[in-house]
């Protein structure tokens, strides 16, 4: 392989490497949004969505106490229940009226 080429591949993979790095960045708050436009019906309302939701984050970025509520919602959201009660509770959405969170 010769010297360009090569340079060429490490630059490949340091992008990548760099790309695949700010995916993990995210928010836990930021997922669970990501999560919720996910439940949107169609793809105009998913992207628009995301894109506000990115937008949101950047000039109010979650506390850490917000940031551990999320991580809780995001492992017990599921879109095939948000249209219940119980599935809005344990999506973030609403509260849980038995005094839990």
């Amino acid at each position: 392989m010769n010297m360009a080429r090569s340079a060429s591949l490490m630059r490949l993979v340091l992008l990548l490497t760099l790309c695949l790095g700010l995916v993990g960045c995210k928010s836990q708050c930021r997922l669970l949004s990501e999560k919720l436009c996910d439940c949107s019906l169609n793809s105009n309302e998913r992207s628009n969505c995301a894109a506000l939701a990115a937008s949101r984050e950047g000039s109010n970025p979650a506390t850490a106490e917000q940031e551990n509520y999320c991580r809780e919602k995001l492992a017990t959201c599921d879109c095939r229940l948000i249209g219940t009660a119980a599935g809005k509770v344990r999506c973030g959405l609403a509260r849980d009226p038995d005094g839990g969170s």
